[in-house]
Order: structure tokens, then C-alpha cells, then sequence
């Protein structure tokens, strides 16, 4: 610390502690006649011993008195008073002034001369005198008004000056302290060891030099507070350089040690800052308003690809994307205004040319007036934030899109988030309505205390847990399943902290399951009775082939036109009964696809019945059974299918016929039931368990399990009577007592209110025409028996095997109907009928498909293909021959679709 300069050496010690005072000009004046008056006494009273001998030799010293006291004028007054005194009472001769006497005049002008040099040298030592009262003065004004405490002293060391700042440092005022010893007023110890320090005014007085004081040393004030000093202590020299004492000077150097600690902790501050920065991972760089880069931290380095070196000095716009160079004039014109730039997203270029995305928090840099002088840019990397973001994101949208139940529960199982189908899903609106439920307020009351008690205790245990349980929609009570997954989430310490789920509805998965669990079982007795119907279809099948087979061998063996008669009869009888059977499985075919066309009109019942019973009757009365009858007399209308409705009753007949023993009882009820009839077929049968009730319109069902009950049919009866009653808008019901107690079915069909039309005048049959006819079938026997029949009927046939041979035979005897078969080997019918329709007669062949397929799109192919009409094998001659008569002229698009 710099010390300063002793005060001035020729200030006495005495004339700083007790400079005389200046008089005022009357008292200079008394004092001077008092002076002058005291001579002329003095003079008086050495008269008798001096005489006439030195009569003014008293006045000198009046003049002199006069001179310093009061200055010029009275010096001059005392001078001329006192001689003229002294000459008028002391000179001779006396009692006169005696100047006209020469020795008298000389010694006057003696007097003159010797008082002038007097007040020369008193006017002299007055203005020393009065400068140094001004110097002094000034010293003293001085000493006062100066910051610095000053204390001055003897060469004892005591204490003959205190100015005010010192009086207020040391507790001591001037008065107090003058005399007292200087380590009395003056006590300093060292601020950090306690300890009295040494005595400054002791070397000062004994070397006479300049001694500064201690650094942290503190004053003990005279109340016992401190205040830390410094400064020195000069010795006081006269003229000659005589040591007369020593002046202290010292100040108050609290605020300065305090802004030196502050400065210190600045410094101390700045350079843990510039650590902080230089160690940071955030890239620090700062630059002044034009933009120039003044510092780059060691993150700025790894982040953009320059080392300091060669960022500092150049434009920021080194790491700025040509297209963003406009973000800087913004950045600069906000720091203008003073306001900082916070989390401003944007991308920056590394010195490779790879863009960045970074954060930027831009300060402004002020001088100590408070001007922006330039900015602080913190830069952050945020490329993994953004495409953390973008994975968050990713997985919020994957959350809320999926239609999984997804949830988070506290420990105290309230809802923290609920995805939009958990929430959907439960019935609640929001995560607000959810957070005032708990996690088993989603299920019934009966599972909610094992949910509570046992699940959620075991998730926290094990860490996860799943169960197959019912949810409850809140607002409409709904039931839904759902695979309930539980999964605890734990902290960093392993503690769990939540319990999250990701569940599935499986209610339709359940339904699925119930639905399987019942299709199996019903396949399975679906099965049981397909293998039933089976080994029945079996049985029926042999019944008709073994008269068959037996009637072919007397064929063979006997010429007898009675027995031969016989057998045609039985082959006839067994070839009906075989397609009979047939066309129950074709009719249940189409009943079951919903391929089954009705051709409805208005029928009276009574018909339909009468039709029934005329199928019926040989086998009713084969048996000795006995039928009755009981229809109402007025008219039935109906809006149906006489010959589907007639196959209807039939079934239902042969039904009871089959299941009643020989020689039973069979009954058909008909009565109105308002604008419906319900018609009743009762017998006195086996009957029906109360188990087969319901199933015994089912397929392939029969209510015996032996085969010996099922001779008379397959088993599919009773289906087509269901199905074809309800395309008629009808229904059906079987009721029985039990096993041995007979059985009934009721069928109820709505009426046709409006009356009957009058029947149609029925069209004179015409005469079959003679037609020239092709056959094509690839079983010879098929192809040539059918050419045979047709040649008996008057009509010329040809047949053939293949479609080549049928092309061939259509070119060269130019027939007018094909019979053409499906499915024939290499090219099937399909082909071939294209290919007529493609000769120069094509056009005007009526072409007839002949298929045993009679279901599924055969008929949309048949149409496509070109036929005309399409009949199913076995196809009845009778139709053939009603197809054939039917034709006045080739016509396409015949209809036969029929057996």
C-alpha cells in the first residue's frame, strides 16, 4: 500500500499545539499607549539618577512595542508622542522643547533615524509574524478538513495535536488527548494474531525516518470497538532537521478491506466461473454486437469442430446455416433492448458441414454504466432431446391409438393416466372421473376383494402378475373380459413406485371360445349323426339294389312274360324308391343354400292335402294303417308352392307311417287359427323323448338308432319339412307324450285372404314332333340306353362319348337338340357347348345340359356357357319327354331345371 510523505519538517510542535492568538486593533492601540506610557514612567523614575543624559533612551522600547502590537500607525503616534514628552519634560532646557537649540535638533533627528529602524525591523517581524500566523492557520484548516486522521507528538511521545478524524477514529478529543502518552490515544494490535503491535512514534523518534504500519492492523478506539488502519508516521524537523516530534497519519480502511474481500471473492468467483466454463459440457461462447466471437469453450470445441484458436476473432456466422444468418440480426436487436434470449431452438453447422439442433439462451454483456457491450451464448446439443421427443412421441401415440386397456396406478391404486380405450372402455370420461375411482373399482363387487387382497400385494411382490377377469363399463354396467397384466414399476432403489397394465378385451375371444366350445359339441353330434346317416344312406341304398340285382337274374334265367312282367314291376317300384332318395338329398341341398326357388301361387289346402295323401297312400296302406282326415269345408287359400307344401305333408305322413307300428292310427288336422291354418299329422308311433324334441328337425337326426327303423328314409325328412314350411313363412312343432305314446307335428301357415282366381282353360296337348337328337355322355351306358329310349319315342338319337366326337357328330348330322354332359373328360361340356355356338347352325341348337350336380353356380355356368335348359341326373325320361314336346321350334333359354 502506498504510503505518503511526512508533513512539512519546519512545522513546530509547539506552534501547531499552541500558536498565539491575534489581537484586535483597539487592543493593539492600548497596548501601545500602555507601552509608551510605561516608558515615559520608567524615565521618570531614572531622572534624578540619569538627568539631562539620555532623555529618550526609554522610548525605543515603547516603539518597539507599538511596532508588534499594533502595527505602523501607532508605532508613528507613540514615536512622536513619546518625544515630544520626554524633550519637553527630560531635555534642557526643560519645561520647553529646545529644538531650536542644534545639539537639541541633532539629537532628534538621531531619535528619528533610530525609531525608524526600529519599526523597520518590528514592521518586518509583524509580517513574518502574520505569515506565519497564516501558515499556521492554514495548516491547522488543513489538518482539520483532510480525510486522514492526524496525530502529532512530542519528541516524549505524548500527544500534542489531534485533528477530527483522528478524534473520531481513536474516541479521544484534542482536549482529552493532549499530554497523554500516544499508546494511550493510539492503540493498535494485529488484526489476525491479537497481539499489541509496536509503537510507530518510537522509531520515528529515534531513527527519524518514515515508518508505514503493518498491514492488518486495527485500532482499538477508546469504547473498545475496532476499525482496521493503515498509512504511516513522519518525524517532525525544524529548519536545521532536528527531530521535535512525530505526526501520525492513518484512516478508516474498513470499506476498503471489505471491497478488497469483495474483489478477492470477484476474482475468487471469476475464476471458479472461468473453470466452471471451461469444464462445462455446454458449449459457452461469447462476442461482441458485431457479432465477432471473444471467447470458445472446450465444449464449443468437441460441439462444432473448431478449436478456440480458430473460432476466436471470427464472425459467429462460422457455425450459422446460410439460410438462418437472418436469426442473428434478432438475436443482436433483442440484446440491444436488454433482454435475454431463452431456449431458442435452431440448428447450427460443425465444421464438418453436419447440422446440429441446438438450444440457445443468449445473455447481454453490460459495462459498468450498464451498456450492452456484448453477449454470452449458451449452447446446447439437443439432437437426442429431439429424437428422444420424437420416440416419446411415438410411443404417446402409440398408446393413445391403441385400443389395449393401458393404465398407470399409484400405490394406492387411483388412476395417474388411463389411455383414451382404457378410459373408453370403462365408461369414463376423463382422467379427472378416473382418478376418483381405485383400480377394483373397475371390476363386479363379487371379484373386487380378491383383486384388492390377493392380485395387487402379489404384483408388488413378484413384479408382475395376470389374470382373466370381468371389467364393468361405470355408466351402463356392461361386462367385458379382459387378460388383466400387471407389471410393478420400481425406482432406481428398487422400490416400487407405481403399478402399470397393459390389457386386452378379450370378451369376444370369450364368445369365440363359448361359440367353439358349442359348434364342437355340435359338430361332434353333428358328426355322431352324419355317421348315422351314413350307415342309414347305406342301408337304403341296398334295399332297392339287392331286388334289383335279384330281378336282373331272372331276367337272365326266365322267358316267362308273367315273371318278366313281375320283375319290370319291382325295378320300376325300387328305381323310384332310389331316386326318391336322391332327390331328398338334392332338395335338402338346396333348402340348405338357400338355392331352392318356390314358385308360388294361389292354392287351396284341401288340394295340397289331397296330393299328399295320393304320394302316401301305398305306403300307409302297405302297412294296414289307417288314415283320417279332417279338413275344413270352406276354402283354404294359400300364397305357396303346392308341390314343395305337398312334400311338405307327405314327409310328414310317411313320417308317422314309418314310426307307427303296423295296423296304427294316423290323423291330419286342419282348422283356421284366425288369419292362419294350423294343420296337426298325429299318430300312434314309438313317440319322441322330451331330449329330441328340439333336435329332431336337425339333419341326419332319427329319433330310433337302429337301422331297422330307418328303412324307410335318411333322416333329412323332417329337415326339409322345417325348411320348406319356413320359406312359406310358415312354422313347425313337434310335441309327444313320450316313448310309446305316438308323436305329433303341427304346421302353421298363413292364410291368402283374397279370393281364388277362376282356373285357367287348360291348353290342348299337341303331338310330339319327330326331332333329330345327339347324346353326349362319357358312360356308354348312360349315352346309349338314352339314345335307345329316345329312338322308342319316335326320335332320331345319336350318341357319343367325348366333346370331340359330339363337334364332329354336330357338323355332320345336323341335329336339332344336344343332351350334352358336364363332365366330360378333356373338354368338358362348358367347352363343347361354346364350340357348337360356334358352327354355322350353332345358333339354332337347342343345347340341353345334363349334370348330377344341381346346386352351388351350376346354373350361372350353364347360362354363361350357352345351354338352353339343364336337367339333373337321374334325369326321368317323362321330363325329357315334356321338354321335348314343350318345343314347337328350337327356343334358347328353356327351362327344365328339374329332376
Amino acid at each position: 500500500m502506498p504510503r505518503r510523505t511526512s508533513l512539512t519538517h519546519s512545522v513546530c510542535v509547539r506552534s501547531v499545539g499552541s500558536a498565539a492568538r491575534p489581537i484586535g486593533p483597539a487592543a493593539g492601540y492600548i497596548l501601545s499607549f500602555a507601552a509608551l506610557a510605561a516608558a515615559i514612567g520608567l524615565r521618570w523614575l531614572l531622572d534624578p539618577l540619569m538627568g539631562d543624559t539620555l532623555p529618550l533612551v526609554t522610548l525605543f522600547g515603547a516603539v518597539a512595542a507599538a511596532i508588534w502590537l499594533s502595527g505602523l500607525t501607532a508605532a508613528a503616534i507613540v514615536t512622536i508622542v513619546g518625544y515630544l514628552v520626554t524633550a519637553y519634560f527630560f531635555s534642557a532646557p526643560r519645561g520647553e522643547l529646545g529644538l531650536s537649540i542644534p545639539a537639541n535638533l541633532v539629537g532628534f533627528a538621531a531619535y528619528l533615524f533610530t525609531c525608524s529602524l526600529i519599526i523597520a525591523i518590528g514592521a518586518a517581524l509583524r509580517a513574518a509574524r502574520s505569515r506565519e500566523a497564516e501558515s499556521r492557520e492554514v495548516l491547522r484548516v488543513t489538518l482539520r478538513s483532510i480525510g486522514d486522521a492526524v496525530i502529532a507528538t512530542d519528541v516524549a511521545g505524548n500527544v500534542t495535536y489531534l485533528n477530527a478524524v483522528a478524534e473520531t477514529l481513536t474516541g479521544w478529543s484534542e482536549r482529552e488527548a493532549m499530554g497523554q502518552p500516544l499508546e494511550t490515544v493510539f492503540r493498535i494490535v494485529d488484526e489476525q494474531t491479537r497481539e499489541r503491535a509496536a509503537n510507530p512514534a518510537e522509531r520515528v523518534l529515534r531513527e527519524g525516518v518514515v515508518v508505514g504500519l503493518a498491514n492488518h492492523t486495527v485500532l482499538l478506539r477508546r469504547d473498545g470497538q475496532e476499525c482496521p488502519i493503515d498509512d504511516s508516521a513522519a518525524p517532525i524537523k525544524d529548519e536545521r532537521g532536528v527531530v521535535s516530534g512525530c505526526v501520525l497519519t492513518f484512516r478508516d480502511v474498513t470499506a476498503q478491506r471489505q471491497a478488497d474481500r469483495d474483489n478477492q471473492a470477484q476474482l475468487l468467483t471469476a475464476r471458479r466461473l472461468a473453470s466452471i466454463v471451461e469444464s462445462s459440457e455446454l458449449a459457452v461462447i461469447a462476442k461482441n454486437l458485431d457479432g465477432v466471437i471473444e471467447a470458445w469453450n472446450a465444449a464449443a470445441e468437441r460441439l462444432f469442430g473448431y478449436t478456440a484458436a480458430q473460432a476466436v476473432g471470427r464472425h459467429i456466422s462460422l457455425v450459422i446455416p446460410q439460410e438462418r444468418l437472418a436469426e442473428e440480426d434478432q438475436i443482436i436487436a433483442t440484446l440491444k433492448a436488454g433482454r435475454r434470449v431463452e431456449h431458442f431452438e435452431t440448428e447450427r453447422v460443425r465444421a464438418d458441414g453436419q447440422r446440429v439442433a441446438v438450444s440457445l439462451t443468449v445473455s447481454p454483456i453490460r459495462d459498468d454504466d450498464g451498456n450492452v457491450i456484448g453477449a454470452s451464448k449458451i449452447v446446447r446439443d439437443i439432437t437426442r432431446e429431439r429424437q428422444a421427443e420424437a420416440e416419446r412421441n411415438r410411443l404417446i401415440t402409440l398408446i393413445e391409438s391403441s385400443t389395449d386397456f393401458i393404465a398407470v396406478f399409484d400405490l394406492d391404486a387411483v388412476p395417474i393416466f388411463m389411455n383414451r380405450s382404457g378410459l373408453a372402455l370403462a365408461g369414463l370420461d376423463n382422467l379427472w372421473a378416473a382418478r376418483r375411482v381405485t383400480a377394483w373399482d373397475f371390476f363386479f363387487p363379487e371379484d373386487q376383494a380378491r383383486i384388492r387382497d390377493e392380485l395387487f400385494p402379489r404384483v408388488l411382490r413378484s413384479g408382475h402378475a395376470e389374470i382373466e377377469a370381468r371389467f364393468r363399463h361405470f355408466k351402463t354396467g356392461e361386462a367385458r373380459w379382459m387378460a388383466y397384466k400387471l407389471l410393478a414399476l420400481r425406482d432406481e432403489a428398487g422400490e416400487p413406485i407405481a403399478i402399470g397394465t397393459v390389457s386386452q378385451d378379450i370378451t369376444l375371444r370369450k364368445k369365440l371360445e363359448d361359440n367353439l366350445r358349442s359348434l364342437a359339441a355340435a359338430l361332434s353330434a353333428t358328426d355322431k349323426r352324419k355317421d348315422e346317416f351314413l350307415a342309414t344312406l347305406a342301408h337304403e341304398l341296398r334295399g332297392p339294389l339287392a331286388p334289383l340285382a335279384n330281378v336282373l337274374e331272372l331276367w337272365k334265367r326266365t322267358g316267362n312274360r308273367q315273371q318278366l312282367q313281375q320283375a319290370r314291376d319291382t325295378m320300376e317300384r325300387q328305381l323310384g324308391q332310389l331316386v326318391r332318395l336322391v332327390d331328398d338329398l338334392l332338395d335338402l341341398s338346396r333348402v340348405t343354400h338357400d338355392r331352392l326357388e318356390l314358385r308360388k301361387g294361389r292354392v287351396e289346402l284341401k288340394t295340397v292335402i289331397e296330393h299328399a295323401t295320393e304320394a302316401c297312400r301305398p305306403s300307409i296302406d302297405k302297412r294296414q294303417q289307417r288314415l283320417s282326415l279332417t279338413v275344413p269345408e270352406e276354402p283354404c287359400p294359400l300364397h305357396a308352392d303346392a308341390a314343395r307344401l305337398a312334400q311338405v305333408f307327405a314327409n310328414l305322413l310317411n313320417n308317422s307311417s314309418k314310426y307307427t307300428d303296423s295296423g296304427g292310427e294316423i290323423s291330419l288336422t286342419a282348422q283356421r287359427d284366425g288369419s292362419a291354418i294350423v294343420i296337426s299329422v298325429r299318430d300312434t308311433g314309438i313317440g319322441i323323448p322330451a331330449d329330441k324334441l328340439e333336435s329332431v328337425f336337425d339333419m341326419f337326426t332319427q329319433v330310433g338308432s337302429t337301422l331297422d327303423r330307418s328303412q324307410g328314409g335318411l333322416g333329412i325328412g323332417l329337415t326339409l319339412v322345417k325348411r320348406l314350411v319356413g320359406l312359406h313363412g310358415g312354422s313347425v312343432e313337434a310335441h309327444s307324450a313320450g316313448p310309446g305314446k305316438g308323436s305329433e307335428f303341427v304346421v302353421r301357415l298363413p292364410l291368402e285372404e283374397a279370393p281364388l282366381p277362376a282356373p285357367e282353360a287348360t291348353a290342348p296337348q299337341t303331338e310330339t314332333r319327330r326331332r333329330k337328337i345327339l347324346v353326349v355322355d362319357d358312360n356308354t351306358d348312360t349315352a346309349e340306353s338314352m339314345s335307345k329310349l329316345l329312338q322308342f319315342a319316335g326320335h332320331a338319337a345319336v350318341a357319343v362319348h367325348d366333346g370331340a366326337s359330339a363337334i364332329e357328330a354336330a357338323e355332320k348330322h345336323k341335329p336339332e337338340v344336344v343332351l350334352l354332359d358336364i363332365g366330360l373328360p378333356k373338354m368338358d361340356g362348358h367347352e363343347v357347348c361354346r364350340r357348337l355356338r360356334d358352327l354355322p347352325r350353332g345358333k339354332e341348337l337347342v343345347v340341353i345340359a345334363v349334370t348330377g350336380w344341381g346346386h352351388g353356380d351350376e346354373q350361372r355356368k350353364w347360362r354363361d356357357a350357352g345351354f338352353d335348359a339343364h336337367l339333373v341326373k337321374p334325369a326321368r325320361f317323362e321330363a325329357l319327354a315334356a321338354l321335348l314336346s314343350s318345343l314347337e321350334r328350337p327356343s334358347p333359354a328353356a327351362h327344365a331345371d328339374q329332376p
